[in-house]
Parts: C-alpha cells; sequence; structure tokens
C-alpha cells in the first residue's frame, strides 16, 4: 500500500447530521412561533427576547447545516483541502450572530426596566418549560461526534446553553409570581 492510499484509508470521515440539523431547525422555528405569541399576548420581554433569541438560533443551525454540508463537500483545484473550514467559518459567524443578539436583547431590557411592565407569570413559566424541552431535545441530537467536530460541538454547547436560559426564564416567573417584581422579567 502506498502511503497516498494508506492516508485515505484512515481519513475521518465527518458523520452526517443532516436528519439532526433538519430536527432542530424544525423544533426550534415551531417553538419561536409559540413563544413570539405568548409574549406579544402576555407582555413578556424576557419571552419576546427568547423568542428573538430562538430564531437567532435557528439561523445559527442554519449556517451550522451549512457548514457542515460544505465540509463534505470534495477537493478540487482551488480547494485542494476541500471545504474543511466551512465548518470553522460556520462556527464563527454564529458565536458573532449570538453577540449581536445578546447586545440587542440587552438593549431592549434596559430600556423596559424603565417601564415595570406587568406580565402574567404562569404564561411565562409554561412556555419557557417547553423551551427546556426543545432546547435540550435539540442539543442532545448534537451530543455525538461533539468533541470530534467544532462546528458540531457549537450547536451543542450553543442549544443546551438555551435550555439552561430556559430555566432561568422559568425561575424568573416563579419569582414574578412570587414576589410580583415587575423589573424581574426584563432582567
Amino acid at each position: 500500500m502506498s502511503e497516498h492510499n494508506h492516508g485515505q484509508a484512515h481519513a475521518h470521515v465527518p458523520a452526517n447530521f443532516n436528519k439532526a440539523f433538519a430536527i432542530g431547525i424544525a423544533l426550534n422555528i415551531a417553538f419561536v412561533a409559540v413563544e413570539a405569541f405568548y409574549g406579544w399576548k402576555v407582555n413578556s420581554l424576557a419571552l419576546l427576547a427568547d423568542a428573538a433569541h430562538n430564531l437567532s438560533d435557528v439561523a445559527g443551525l442554519v449556517l451550522a447545516w451549512g457548514g457542515a454540508l460544505a465540509s463534505q463537500l470534495k477537493p478540487d483545484a482551488r480547494h485542494t483541502y476541500g471545504w474543511q473550514r466551512g465548518t470553522i467559518m460556520a462556527a464563527l459567524i454564529n458565536a458573532i450572530l449570538l453577540l449581536v443578539a445578546m447586545g440587542s436583547l440587552g438593549w431592549e431590557a434596559v430600556q423596559r426596566l424603565q417601564t415595570h411592565e406587568a406580565t402574567e407569570g404562569w404564561t411565562v413559566i409554561g412556555v419557557a418549560a417547553v423551551g427546556i424541552v426543545v432546547n435540550t431535545v435539540t442539543a442532545l441530537l448534537f451530543m455525538k461526534d461533539r468533541k470530534d467536530d467544532l462546528n458540531i460541538r457549537g450547536a451543542f454547547l450553543h442549544m443546551a446553553a438555551d435550555a439552561l436560559v430556559s430555566v432561568g426564564v422559568v425561575l424568573g416567573g416563579v419569582l414574578y409570581l412570587w414576589k410580583g417584581w415587575t423589573w424581574i422579567d426584563p432582567v
């Protein structure tokens, strides 16, 4: 066996996450619609902000999927190593989107802190609890091979962190109901 063939025999073949991406994107689009509707209905910045954040998650998952697909393209004259950098670029763009979303949400929260608007705590708790399930299921879809691929690791960590954010929104709803603190929703 020549050295060239030997290298090909041990080349790492990226796992196919097409089904995981499709399911994760579908779940998150449905959840964004539910969360935005109820956030608007009960005037909850926590739910509206999380819906906007989850919409950026959908964009991030689409980017990550595109990066994963690009990494599977065959090398050509211009891209002699193939498109392996596609996953790294997708992870970078995903991180930038997350930072922009966080900045926008922070700005809106500061504005809402000045108005002290009421919300419906039980609706916030119920919708956020659904968010915990959706984000956890989506994260679990990317658990396999998360240590071997930066792009898949980014998708996994992003969705796992979102599940924790939803836990925070549930706790905020509980505190709102318990103490009546109107400032807790924007925080």
